[in-house]
């Protein structure tokens, strides 16, 4: 939670999740899926508690697998908008302060354990989007411009602190999906290049900067859970066979580019809320407890248990 809490107060994390999450998101979406039960799990548990104040804002209570505990207090100022204060394990305290422009947009303040500063600025421009402006805690600058083009498409130009711009271009194809290229401070360009089967599925095929072809191939199956294969520059694949159960809750199972499979069997308790049971190629388990407390917030246990020796 600490290293989440950093990146909050740390604008140079802003930027690279800005600029680097979208070359990458489509690519490795299923790899991430797959991947995720391949590496050692740790084991122990960890919890969210929920709680609905007088004021309707939520706060929450994060207990990681060591015991130690975050809080979040999250309050309606004057203006309606939800400050927060964040309290880290270690006494480290975060506090976030939204006000609410002359145009209605929400920016927002983040002072750090250590009193560093980040501002987000948000501006709307003549044709409707919003801007923003973020200002680090070393006053680095990183702006973020939308434009709409002719398509109806929104373009996105983004300067980070160093100067150093990434564009994003987006395009509406014939049968309605939208293609991206992003282009990098140094010229490095990816491309996505997606399509629309017959079922309505989208599909994807996504060039890196170095010329590097992924595909993700989606298909609708009879129970109408979308299925999914993605193959990688190297030829490996990963499956993900999908299947709706009779809560209507939707299950999953993952084979890794080398063969190994993982399962995801999601349940949905008395009081409605949704569990899971995801098992990794090597017999680890993740269980996921969500319980549904009387004002609506939901609870979660999560409980790792690390495959057998």
């Amino acid at each position: 939670m600490n290293r989440v809490l950093r990146k909050v107060s740390d604008f140079r994390l802003i930027t690279l999740a800005v600029a680097s999450a979208l070359a990458i998101a489509a690519a490795n979406a299923e790899a991430r899926t797959g991947g995720s039960q391949v590496k050692a799990q740790k084991s122990g548990t960890t919890s969210v508690q929920r709680s609905r104040g007088a004021d309707g804002a939520v706060d929450a209570t994060r207990t990681n697998r060591k015991g130690g505990a975050t809080t979040v207090d999250r309050y309606k100022d004057g203006s309606g908008t939800t400050d927060a204060t964040i309290t880290g394990p270690r006494g480290g305290v975060t506090n976030v302060d939204r006000t609410r422009g002359s145009d209605g947009l929400l920016d927002k303040s983040v002072t750090g354990p250590r009193g560093g500063v980040t501002t987000t600025d948000r501006t709307s421009g003549s044709d409707g989007l919003v801007d923003k402006t973020v200002t680090g805690p070393k006053g680095g600058v990183t702006t973020v411009d939308r434009a709409r083009g002719a398509d109806g498409a929104v373009d996105k130009t983004i300067v980070g602190p160093k100067g150093g711009i990434t564009t994003v271009d987006r395009t509406r194809g014939a049968d309605g999906a939208i293609d991206k290229t992003i282009t990098g401070p140094k010229g490095q360009t990816s491309t996505i290049d997606r399509t629309r089967g017959t079922d309505g599925v989208v599909d994807a095929t996504v060039t890196g900067p170095k010329g590097n072809t992924s595909t993700i191939d989606r298909s609708r199956g009879a129970d109408g859970a979308v299925d999914s294969m993605h193959t990688r520059a190297n030829g490996s694949t990963t499956t993900v066979d999908r299947t709706h159960g009779a809560d209507g809750l939707t299950d999953k199972t993952v084979v890794g580019s080398k063969g190994g499979v993982s399962t995801v069997d999601r349940s949905r308790g008395v009081d409605g809320a949704v569990d899971s049971v995801t098992t990794g190629p090597r017999g680890g388990t993740t269980t996921v407890d969500r319980s549904l407390n009387a004002d609506g917030t939901v609870n979660r246990t999560v409980t790792k248990t690390p495959a057998p020796k």
